[in-house]
């Protein structure tokens, strides 16, 4: 099925607009021409302007080349939401280099083979000793070449960074500084002389790892031109205008790629600034709503839902919020109405993959919307429905069909990974699709809805976990023979993973006590909700564990 002539289109700007494809530096340059002093970052109490972050982005640029790193290698962010974020991902990038996003979540293992997959020669982090620790192991038994350290105090007020210096001590990570284990600062040039290295669209920007069915997750290479498109698509649906005016709250972890672009490419490339903190608490969250102004609110449904469970949420002023915008993962209905009624702010839920830079369509953010849809395409972006048994043909007219997308925004394949990306790209005409592993319709009005899914990733809060990886862990287990592990629904996160295994002939276990060595060994994200001994799982004709039979048996 091919749905691409959408009309009405409810987006304020026409589907055909064409946007200019640039460098993430020349887009960060560009826009703090316009107002130097213009805030583009509010953390706990500072604000760093646009000239702020861009000057300090030049300096590491400088400081990166000066550390031998060379056009198209990898510099590593191990980053929570703070400030050098920003200037070490536009300053790699300055340097001609390519960004590696880590989550702050990952465990020893799992950031250490994403280091040694991606090439990364130098990793920033932060002192705070989960994340200090972890990438200090990391240092010690990768590749990896050099760990710059920004210290948490230095990004916060001058009073409160002293006091957190004197009463926060244990949340100070003991570092012990080395030739490879370097202060943020000493890695800043102290000139900032622009770069002497040529930048292009066509370069890669961006390695931002993801999954599939089976086997370890995979680098999507993004390029600066894709980045650059889709946070101008996504600048393109404000309809609110002087979008210099905004302010949008970073609850969103920047390392995500819904943030990435959503967030921090969308701010720069409009000129809006960032209500940022480190993590999403809630109380903070709604703090910062309400002393910013906030403007809009990018989230994940977990995040609504624990503003709704808040005590706070009743006195605290909202009514700066014009939109907040829900992805991540399928909104629960019943949470988007109780959000509305309780706020008096509209939600609109939208649909992106990391494979798409971060976003491919959203409900308006005004005037018509559906419920229960992830909306009309971004601009510039074009989908089929692909047969569900055969992707090489186009579902029946009127089914539902495995959504595929094409436009500016999509990558240019999976670092590494030829053969993964072969199987991810299907071609039509002259143009070529990414297959979503998603089950889609679209109504007459060119609204699409999500119903089903083809691949087997569990959505956990908007985080994406992968089945095969879990299974790995709990299979290394001396009791443990099989293992498969599905999602299973909860009110909070949407998801969580469960696993279910049998055992070695003669070795005794118990569920509770698998599911506590499990979680030890694995991403916070990851951590199953119980582990069940079964005497067999399910397995298909051939004798293959079949996940999707032991999905439909209990579920």
């Amino acid at each position: 099925m091919d749905v691409n002539n959408i009309s009405p289109y409810y987006h304020p700007t026409p589907w055909d607009a064409a946007f200019e494809p640039m460098t993430l530096p020349d887009m960060l340059a560009r826009t703090t021409s316009y107002n130097p002093q213009a805030p583009l970052l509010h953390f706990l109490g500072r604000t760093y302007s646009y000239q702020d972050i861009h000057s300090e982005a030049e300096r590491f640029a400088a400081g990166v080349i000066k550390m031998g790193i060379q056009k198209g290698e990898r510099v590593g962010l191990f980053l929570p939401n703070v400030p050098i974020y920003a200037s070490a991902y536009y300053g790699a990038m300055m340097a001609g280099a390519t960004v590696v996003n880590f989550s702050p979540l990952y465990s020893v293992e799992e950031l250490a083979w994403q280091v040694g997959d991606s090439g990364t020669r130098a990793l920033v982090t932060v002192d705070v000793p989960e994340l200090f620790n972890t990438a200090a192991k990391v240092l010690e038994s990768s590749q990896l070449e050099s760990l710059i350290v920004g210290r948490l105090a230095n990004m916060l007020p001058k009073l409160t960074g002293l006091a957190y210096r004197l009463f926060k001590r244990d949340d100070i990570a003991k570092i012990h500084w080395s030739h490879n284990t370097l202060k943020w600062e000493n890695t800043l040039s102290a000139a900032s002389p622009a770069p002497p290295v040529s930048v292009s669209p066509d370069d890669l920007a961006l390695l931002q790892y993801t999954g599939g069915t089976t086997g370890r997750p995979k680098g999507a290479m993004l390029g600066h031109s894709q980045l650059t498109m889709n946070a101008q698509q996504v600048a393109a649906i404000n309809p609110f205008g002087n979008p210099r005016g905004e302010v949008f709250m970073g609850a969103l972890p920047f390392f995500h790629v819904f943030a990435n672009t959503a967030l921090l490419n969308h701010a720069v490339a409009s000129g809006a600034s960032i209500a940022m903190v480190p993590r999403f608490e809630t109380k903070q969250v709604l703090q910062a709503i309400e002393r910013h102004k906030a403007t809009g609110f990018p989230g994940v449904p977990t995040m609504f839902q624990a503003m709704l469970d808040h005590p706070d949420l009743a006195k605290t002023d909202l009514s700066s919020l014009k939109v907040c915008i829900s992805g991540g993962a399928p909104m629960p209905a019943a949470v988007h109405t109780r959000f509305e009624d309780v706020t008096g702010v509209r939600v609109v839920e939208g649909y992106g993959l990391t494979e798409s830079a971060g976003v491919v369509s959203v409900n308006p953010y005004a005037g018509v919307r559906k419920k229960g849809t992830i909306g009309q395409l971004v601009a510039g972006t074009k989908i089929v429905l692909l047969d569900k048994e055969n992707p090489s043909a186009l579902a029946p007219e009127g089914e539902p069909g495995e959504l595929a997308v094409c436009g500016p925004q999509i990558m240019r394949g999976y670092w590494n990974r030829p053969e993964a990306a072969a199987d991810a790209f299907v071609t039509r005409g002259n143009e070529t699709y990414l297959r979503t592993g998603d089950v889609a319709v679209m109504d007459e009005d060119g609204f699409l809805e999500i119903v089903d899914r083809i691949k087997d990733m569990i959505s956990v809060g908007g985080f994406k976990v992968f089945p095969s990886v879990v299974e790995d862990v709990i299979l290394e287990h001396e009791a443990v023979k099989e293992a498969l592990v599905i999602g299973v629904p909860e009110e909070y996160r949407g998801e969580v993973p469960r696993a279910y295994v049998t055992l070695e002939e003669g070795k005794v276990a118990d569920g509770d006590r698998l599911k506590d060595w499990l979680n030890t060994r694995v991403g916070k994200h990851e951590r199953v909700d119980a582990v069940i001994i079964r005497e067999a799982l399910p397995k298909t004709m051939i004798g293959k564990l079949d996940r999707k039979a032991l999905r439909a048996e209990v579920l």
